[in-house]
């Protein structure tokens, strides 16, 4: 008995060495911390096209422009006036600098108008929708040496497009 007791008493207690997680902290902590600033979520406000129930005759001579995307073309056109010019899908992709130009010929006619609704078809992936936006957001334009972006049309309304290949 008196062994025994002599073994718990003479039992030294050990020591935990944190030092190889300490070293390891130091490393991942502030490499988190850099990498943090560096990843950057955008996001961008849409609206759902609204009807008006009054009509003014300073809303009559504007531009409600709406842009169609089709699994087959893109189509632009006034929502009075109907198509204003299609863009066919060629070598399996859509155009989207003719309709970025077509759509900076169109803001020259219309510079106070901001507004574009943006039709879809069931069947047109997320990718092409976000292409179409960005087309119709914005432009890059020539500013001596540099190339600066220039908004078109930045608010922007998303919808169903109407059935069949018409334009409204």
């Amino acid at each position: 008995m008196t062994i025994r007791a002599r073994r718990h008493r003479h039992r030294e207690t050990a020591e935990l060495n944190i030092t190889a997680f300490m070293n390891l902290m130091v490393i991942l902590v502030p490499f988190l911390l850099i990498t943090a600033v560096f990843s950057r979520v955008a996001v961008l406000e849409l609206n759902l096209p609204g009807e008006s129930s009054s009509t003014t005759e300073q809303d009559e001579a504007r531009l409600n422009l709406e842009i169609v995307v089709r699994v087959d073309q893109l189509e632009v056109g006034d929502r009075r006036t109907g198509r204003l010019k299609s863009f066919p899908v060629e070598r399996g992709g859509y155009d989207y600098a003719a309709l970025t130009a077509f759509l900076t010929e169109l803001k020259t006619r219309y510079p106070d108008v901001t507004r574009a609704a943006v039709l879809l078809e069931p069947d047109v992936n997320y990718d092409t929708i976000v292409q179409v936006m960005d087309a119709v957001r914005l432009t890059a334009v020539k500013d001596g040496k540099d190339i600066v972006l220039a908004e078109l049309f930045p608010d922007i309304s998303i919808g169903d497009a109407p059935a069949g290949g018409d334009a409204r």
